[in-house]
């Protein structure tokens, strides 16, 4: 399933924590493609704690907690790690990471937590949501094979990579639109990860963030920046991302294009999606200001004019996910509709 389909799904468990038809939930797959990462949104999203718990680094005591005797009974002290609605809050998730790295001992004293909400006389506070997630088993990540017990107490997705939903991202992140344009260019390269060759640096989701610092970091150190970038995706992908950066100098002039002047209009078609990347990046970065509305127009006169209609449709289709219904309120919207009515309703 697709980030964003399970974006929602998280959502809508949280949410129904606090009404009591809270279902936990399993995510699965492959290292770098996002888990952790959706699971951290929705927790911010909804301005709710997260406690994550890697159960892979804990003995079955830690859970269950330390015994100690109270006259001829013996009680346990519950860890202070587990959610406390007096110390952390009425709600919240519950995050338990890399589930199934964890010895069967100690996913043993994970099931009635998981399913019943409680571990003996501690219980996890109504309004809080539990999250788990692990790599699948032919990943090559330390994983024990899931208890039949233990899976049946969650719902499952798969977790897979989706070049839309990365873009999306990429922009409200402020992610360089360099590599935004390179991906699109190279979608396949989002996420080429194959477990038979066990490689230390490939490309993910997660790898593309630390081409994004690297380039930052390194851009004015051209020696370095090629190394920096293989470390972070792999030699072969970041060969590429090198070649596609220096051609980048025949890139027409993004400023004369917001402005309204004459520019240039690329014909190969790697520099066409870096242009359309560009200008996608400049119209967020106006969202909100005086002058916003021209510079959109600016935008959508140029996108008329790319060789490659199509080309046009993704640029204008990413101005309109990030910024929102004001795009159509632009002069030059309508100009453009008309101009790819035949490519919107019939391709």
């Amino acid at each position: 399933m697709r980030p964003s389909q399970l974006i929602a799904v998280l959502e809508r468990e949280f949410l129904s924590a606090a009404e009591g038809i809270h279902t936990p939930v399993m995510l699965w797959g492959p290292p770098g493609v996002g888990k952790s990462q959706m699971v951290m949104e929705t927790a911010a999203r909804n301005s709710a704690p997260m406690i994550d718990i890697r159960l892979s680094q804990m003995e079955p005591s830690d859970l269950r907690g330390i015994p100690f005797r109270v006259g001829e009974a013996v009680e346990w002290a519950v860890p202070a790690m587990l959610p406390d609605a007096r110390r952390h809050g009425l709600r919240g998730i519950l995050f338990l990471d890399e589930i199934n790295a964890a010895p069967p001992s100690v996913s043993a004293a994970a099931y009635q937590l998981i399913l019943d909400r409680r571990l003996g006389a501690y219980q996890v506070p109504d309004g809080w949501a539990i999250f788990a997630a692990g790599n699948r088993q032919g990943d090559r990540g330390v994983t024990y094979a899931m208890p039949a017990p233990l899976a049946n107490r969650f719902s499952h997705f798969e977790v897979e990579a989706n070049l839309e939903d990365w873009v999306q991202w990429a922009y409200g992140q402020g992610i360089d639109h360099r590599l935004i344009g390179f991906l699109r260019f190279r979608p396949e390269l989002l996420f080429d990860f194959d477990a038979a060759r066990n490689p230390t640096a490939f490309p993910t989701p997660r790898s593309w963030e630390f081409a994004h610092r690297a380039l930052h970091k390194f851009g004015d150190l051209p020696d370095l920046l090629s190394g920096a970038l293989e470390a972070c995706v792999g030699q072969a992908a970041g060969i590429e991302l090198m070649a596609y950066l220096k051609n980048l100098d025949r890139m027409p002039d993004i400023d004369a294009i917001v402005e309204g002047r004459e520019a240039e209009v690329p014909t190969e078609v790697d520099l066409q999606y870096a242009v359309a990347s560009a200008l996608v990046s400049r119209a967020l970065r106006a969202k909100g200001q005086t002058g916003a509305k021209e510079i959109y127009g600016n935008i959508l006169n140029y996108a008329g004019r790319l060789p490659l209609r199509e080309m046009g449709v993704m640029l204008v289709s990413d101005m309109h996910r990030n910024i929102g219904q004001a795009l159509f309120a632009t002069p030059q919207f309508a100009q453009w509709a008309n101009q790819v009515a035949d490519i919107v309703l019939y391709e």
